[in-house]
Order: structure tokens, then sequence, then C-alpha cells
């Protein structure tokens, strides 16, 4: 009884282990291609983020596509990398029936899940252009698909899924405090109402209070909405995305163990 039990404990610890077991960085060591690519992940601890997901799929750039990252601060890399995780598993051939059903499909990032990102910056596109290649660009409003599929360098279905692309995604503002914001000077004059006016009109002015500007320009309106509505709005939009709904690997996983520990209960009675 004691052996049944000990090897219904290892199979149950073997595969609720092994179902989410993977190394970013072990498979994209079989791409000298991609040795910058995972070199920024490491830097920025975002392999350890993507490692400690279940379901992801990470779009790996090439050295001579990632040298943009090239003295940017480790924040700004990190953000601009998290947008090529994607929260989902996909391997070329979903992609490939999903960019067929719609014209052009959202993608939710890990960029989105951390909170940094700012109206749609947390979202990317796919979809097909020219000969039907797959292609990904920014959802934020304006964006292109710009960079295209080049290949699929490992699949663990539906774990992960790592596909190579020609170039960095293209997000406008990414890491920008205050997007389109306007310099203020911190010693405006007011001007003379006319020449007559006493010496008291000469003083200067009161300067604008830093939180109402603030406020007018914490961050753009959202994608749809007018600049009239996006005050209105803007306390509604959480600077942190809702987690992901768990995955069908996901599961799978917490319904197999629940099912071995209740087997090992009653052997053990």
């Amino acid at each position: 009884m004691d052996r049944k039990a000990s090897s219904i404990i290892f199979l149950a610890f073997f595969l609720v282990s092994s179902a989410s077991a993977f190394d970013i960085l072990k498979l994209l060591e079989k791409e000298s291609e991609l040795s910058s690519f995972s070199k920024y992940l490491k830097e920025t601890k975002l392999a350890d983020q993507i490692n400690s997901r279940s379901t992801i799929t990470v779009l790996a750039v090439g050295n001579g596509g990632v040298s943009g990252l090239s003295g940017k601060s480790q924040d700004v890399v990190k953000m601009v990398l998290s947008a090529h995780v994607v929260l989902d598993y996909y391997d070329e051939q979903k992609l490939t029936k999903l960019a067929k059903t719609s014209k052009t499909s959202s993608l939710t990032t890990m960029l989105q899940a951390s909170g940094q990102a700012q109206n749609q910056q947390g979202f990317i596109n796919v979809g097909l252009i020219n000969e039907g290649e797959l292609a990904f660009g920014s959802a934020v409003k304006g964006s292109k698909l710009d960079s295209k599929l080049v290949k699929s360098v490992a699949s663990q279905p539906y774990n992960i899924s790592v596909l190579q692309v020609t170039s960095l995604l293209e997000i406008p503002n990414l890491g920008a405090a205050s997007p389109g914001a306007a310099p203020k000077s911190s010693h405006s004059k007011a001007p003379s109402p006319s020449p007559s006016s006493s010496s008291d009109d000469d003083k200067e002015a009161p300067s604008p209070s830093p939180s109402d500007d603030d406020k007018a320009i914490s961050s753009p309106p959202v994608s749809g909405d007018s600049p009239a509505e996006a005050p209105e709005k803007e306390k509604a939009s959480s600077d942190a995305a809702p987690a992901p709904s768990p995955s069908a690997a996901s599961r799978v996983e917490v319904a197999l163990g629940a099912g071995l520990v209740m087997a090992l209960a009653s052997l053990l009675a």
C-alpha cells in the first residue's frame, strides 16, 4: 500500500510540474540570431515572468532588429519586450486560422498585465498582408502591421510558442510619462491689460497649479473618445490590467492534480 501511494505521489508531482515546465532562455539559446533578444530578457528579469506562466507566446526579434534598444533604460526595454509576449498560446497554424477568420485580431500582451500600458499599448494586432503573410503591429490607432513572421522557433502545445518576427513592434509613446504634453514655463508673467495699468499689474502672475495641469495630461483619451470625454472616463480606466482568465491547460492541470490527490487519499484510508 505504501509503495502504491509513493508511486501515485511521484506521478502526480511529475505530471503537474512538467505540464508548465519550460525555460525561455534555453529555447532561445539554440538560435544564435536571437542571442541579443535572449540577453535582454535575462537582464530585465522578463524571462522569469515568462517562465512563471503556464501558457505564453513570445515574439522574438533577431539581433539586427533589437539594435534599437541599445542605450535605452532597462525599464523602457522591459516595456518594449513585454509587448512582444502574448498571454496565450499561438503557433503559426493557430494564428493563420485566426487571421483568416477575422481581418485583424487583437491579442493581449504582458505589457497590458503590467499596468504600465496606456490606451491600447498593451494589445497587438495580427493579420495577413501581401500574399497571405502573417504580420503583427501595435493595436494603438494608426499603427500598421509592420513586423512579419519569419519562422517558428519552438512550440510546446499548449504551453509555450516562440515565433521569430522581422522587427520590434512600434508602440507609440511607450515609456512617455505624459504623451503629447507641452513643456510649461515656471516663470510666466501675466500680460498687462492696458498701458495705463498700475504697478501692481506688472507683478508676476502666480504659476498654474501643477495638480491642475497634471490632471489634464495624465493620460491621452481612450481610443474612440473625444478629448472632452477623456477626463470623465479617466477615473474608470485602471492602470492595472485585469488578470487573464485561466487557460485550458491550467484548468487541466488543476483537475489532474485534484484527481490524483483524491486517489492518494482513498489508498491511504
